[in-house]
C-alpha cells in the first residue's frame, strides 16, 4: 500500500486520556446507547419530510422546485458548515461537539413546524447545520477509538444512521394520523435528538481522548512552523490531492443521488399511479434495505486492500434502480427499491469507510472528511432541487432520471481513483 506525506511527522500526546471502549468498559450500556442514538439522529430528520412531501408543499403552496429546496437546503447547510468542523472539533473535543449538535438538531426540528413558510425553510438550515457536526465529527471519532476495526465500525453507527432514516420513513404517515397534522409527525424527531443529548450527556463530562499533534518547536523558532501553522499547511495541501477530491466528488455523487431520490421517490410512484400508502411502504422497504448494505459493506471493504470492485458494484446497482424507474416505476418497484436500498446504503458506508482506510491517523482523518463532506454536500444539494426543477419544467420525470444515469458514470469514475490501495499520513 502506497503512502503520501501531507505533512510534518505527528507524534501522540504523552499521556492518553481512556479511550471511548475503555468508557464502554466502565459504562457499557451508557455508552453503546449514546453512540447508538447519535447515530439514529444523523438522517431521521430528513427523511421524515419526504412521505410528507405533498401535505408540507400544498399547506404553503410550494411548487416542485420549492418542495425540493426543503430537502436541499440541510444538504447545502452540511457543505457550508463542514470546513469549521475540525476546528470546533481541536478546540471543544469531539464529545462536546457531538452533543451541541444534538441540541442544535432538536431546536431544528422543532423550528421547522413553527407557523409559517420561513421558519420552515429556517428550521430545515439549522438541522442542516447541526447533521454536518455529526457527520464530520464520527469518523475523527472511529480513527481514534478503533483504529484497528475502523471499518467495522463505520458499519456500525451507519448502520444506525440507516435504522433512523427507515424509522423516519415508514413512521412519518402513520404518525400524522395519531397526532393530527404533518407538524406533530415532524416535531416528534426532536424528541429523539433529546433523548440521545441526555444519554451522550456522561461522555462530555468525562476527560477527551489524545488525538495526534503536529511536531512542533518553541513559537519562533525559525523554519519550524508552529502547532497552528502545520494544521493550515495540512489542510492547504490536503485540498490539493487528487485522491482526496476523487473521495469528495465520490461522497457528493452518492450523496446527491440518496438525497435527491429521499425527497422524490415517493411522489415519483404516486405520478405514475401508485397509492400514496403503498409509496410509502416502498419508500420504506428501501430504506430497510440500506441497513444490510451500511453494515456489510465497510466490512467488506476493511477487508481489502483495493476497493473498486466495490465501488463498481454500488455504482452498477444505483444505476440499474434508476434505469427501472424510467422503464417500469410501477411494476419493478420492489426489485428496484433493493437495488436503490444496497446502493444508497452500501454506498454510503462505503464513502465512510474509505475516509477512513485512506487516513493515515485521526487527524488526517478529522481533515479528509471535513473536505470531502464539504465538497461532497455541495454537490448533493444540486439533487432534490434539481431535480424538482426539472421535472417542474418537463412535466415528466424521465429526463431528471436520465441525469441520474450521468451522474452514476461521474460517480464511477471518481470512485475507482478513490479505492486504490493509498494512504494519506499526516
Amino acid at each position: 500500500m502506497s503512502r503520501t506525506t501531507l505533512d510534518a511527522p505527528v507524534r501522540q500526546a504523552a499521556t492518553a486520556s481512556p479511550s471511548l471502549l475503555a468508557r464502554i468498559a466502565v459504562h457499557p450500556a451508557t455508552a453503546l446507547v449514546g453512540i447508538l442514538l447519535v447515530s439514529l439522529n444523523m438522517r431521521a430528520a430528513l427523511s421524515a419530510v419526504s412521505p410528507l412531501l405533498t401535505d408540507v408543499s400544498g399547506s404553503y403552496g410550494l411548487s416542485s422546485t420549492a418542495g425540493g429546496l426543503l430537502t436541499t437546503l440541510p444538504v447545502l447547510l452540511m457543505g457550508v458548515t463542514a470546513p469549521f468542523v475540525p476546528k470546533l472539533v481541536r478546540r471543544f473535543g469531539p464529545e462536546r461537539v457531538v452533543f451541541g449538535a444534538l441540541g442544535l438538531l432538536a431546536a431544528g426540528v422543532g423550528l421547522r413546524v413553527v407557523s409559517g413558510m420561513w421558519t420552515l425553510f429556517a428550521g430545515s438550515i439549522v438541522i442542516g447545520a447541526a447533521i454536518a457536526l455529526l457527520n464530520v465529527t464520527m469518523p475523527g471519532l472511529v480513527k481514534r477509538d478503533f483504529p484497528e476495526r475502523a471499518a467495522t465500525m463505520t458499519g456500525v453507527y451507519s448502520t444506525a444512521m440507516i435504522v433512523g432514516a427507515t424509522m423516519a420513513a415508514a413512521l412519518s404517515v402513520p404518525m400524522e394520523h395519531a397526532l393530527r397534522g404533518w407538524q406533530g409527525s415532524l416535531a416528534s424527531w426532536s424528541v429523539l435528538a433529546l433523548v440521545a443529548a441526555a444519554v451522550w450527556l456522561p461522555q462530555v463530562r468525562k476527560p477527551a481522548a489524545a488525538t495526534p499533534v503536529p511536531q512542533a518547536s518553541p513559537p519562533g523558532t525559525p523554519g519550524t512552523p508552529t502547532a497552528s501553522a502545520a494544521s493550515a499547511g495540512r489542510m492547504t495541501r490536503l485540498w490539493r490531492h487528487p485522491l482526496a477530491w476523487q473521495l469528495a466528488v465520490f461522497m457528493g455523487i452518492q450523496s446527491l443521488l440518496s438525497y435527491t431520490l429521499i425527497a422524490w421517490l415517493p411522489t415519483i410512484l404516486t405520478d405514475q399511479g401508485m397509492s400514496r400508502s403503498a409509496a410509502g411502504v416502498i419508500f420504506a422497504f428501501s430504506n430497510l434495505v440500506q441497513i444490510a448494505g451500511a453494515f456489510l459493506v465497510p466490512l467488506m471493504a476493511g477487508r481489502m486492500s483495493s476497493q473498486r470492485k466495490l465501488v463498481a458494484l454500488m455504482v452498477c446497482c444505483n444505476a440499474a434502480g434508476v434505469l427501472g424507474l424510467v422503464l417500469a416505476p410501477v411494476g419493478g418497484a420492489w426489485a428496484w427499491a433493493v437495488l436503490l436500498g444496497i446502493a444508497q446504503g452500501g454506498g454510503f458506508g462505503l464513502a465512510m469507510a474509505l475516509i477512513v482506510l485512506r487516513s493515515g491517523c485521526a487527524a488526517v482523518a478529522s481533515q479528509l472528511s471535513g473536505m470531502s463532506q464539504t465538497v461532497g454536500y455541495f454537490i448533493a444539494a444540486c439533487g432534490p432541487v434539481g431535480f424538482g426543477a426539472l421535472h417542474q419544467a418537463t412535466g415528466a420525470w424521465t429526463l431528471p432520471l436520465v441525469l441520474l444515469l450521468v451522474c452514476c458514470a461521474v460517480g464511477l469514475v471518481a470512485g475507482l481513483g478513490a479505492g486504490r490501495a493509498h494512504t494519506l499520513r499526516a
